[in-house]
């Protein structure tokens, strides 16, 4: 028996929002590297563009939390490939900031880019895959914010704990031509993160996981390769939890101090 390629991705295409840095343009390598035609945005063009074999993304300015933004971002990918087959959902992001004292208005921008943002785009794209006979394949990058907050996060944990629960709700709509699912992210590296994890880079944050590190980009974009491939054909609705199995309980970690030193013997 022979088994076809099931990440060849070659003459699909692929829209990744806010591919022009971190997670985001790491995805949109992984995708280029699979043969894909890819699309990024983001507020403004970087000086680099995603690229793998010699194929560069494409890009398009976009504001995803405009409907009509979001709308022409998915219009613009079928003008220049001729279809769209997948969506990743990966903008998103919040600074901390303390719910006793921030603005309404700040509530409303991380909302917007976090939950309401994701559905826009969400929602133009299903209008173009449930036309194609394959469809098409949507994925929302989550954060384990959503289901463990953390201090100075109100906002962000809310809005992606309820892009955790649009990605099931869709996915029941939206089926069977079209598949959406969630990834929950993790502590993971990238340069702008680094100094979120203190003064020794990491480390110390390291010995809390169970798989021993913090996630790296290419981490999610495999799961993304996965989810948008044959592979997981009957997968929708669901949530995939990429991040080294999480955290050890603080009552673990208060009798189990030998934790703390692992990474330093």
């Amino acid at each position: 028996m022979t088994l076809p390629n099931p990440v060849d991705f070659s003459g699909r295409s692929v829209i990744v929002t806010g591919g022009t840095k971190g997670i985001g343009f790491v995805i949109a390598e992984t995708f280029l590297a699979a043969g894909a035609n890819v699309l990024v945005c983001g507020r403004n063009e970087p000086e680099k563009l995603p690229s793998a074999d010699g194929r560069t993304a494409a890009f398009k300015s976009t504001d995803v939390r405009d409907p009509a933004d979001a709308a022409a971002l998915v219009q613009d990918a079928v003008d220049r490939f001729g279809r769209l087959d997948v969506l990743i959902n990966n903008a998103g992001g919040s600074p901390d900031a303390d719910a006793a004292t921030v603005s309404p208005r700040f509530v409303e921008k991380i909302v917007a880019l976090n939950l309401l943002a994701p559905f826009n785009v969400a929602q133009a794209a299903n209008a173009v895959m449930q036309t194609q006979d394959n469809g098409g394949a949507i994925i929302n990058i989550g954060s384990v914010s959503g289901i463990d907050p953390q201090p100075g996060t109100a906002a962000y944990s809310a809005a992606k704990a309820g892009l955790l629960v649009l990605t099931k709700a869709l996915a029941l709509e939206w089926a069977p031509k079209v598949r959406i699912n969630h990834i929950t992210t993790g502590l993971i590296r990238t340069e702008a993160a680094a100094e979120v994890y203190g003064p020794d880079g990491g480390a110390a944050v390291t010995e809390i996981i169970p798989m021993e590190r913090m996630a790296v980009p290419s981490d999610i974009a495999n799961s993304c390769l996965f989810l948008a491939s044959s592979l997981s054909s009957y997968v929708t609705g669901t949530d995939i939890a990429v991040h080294g199995g999480g955290e050890y309980p603080a009552r673990y970690l208060a009798t189990h101090p030998e934790l703390f030193t692992r990474t330093s013997s």
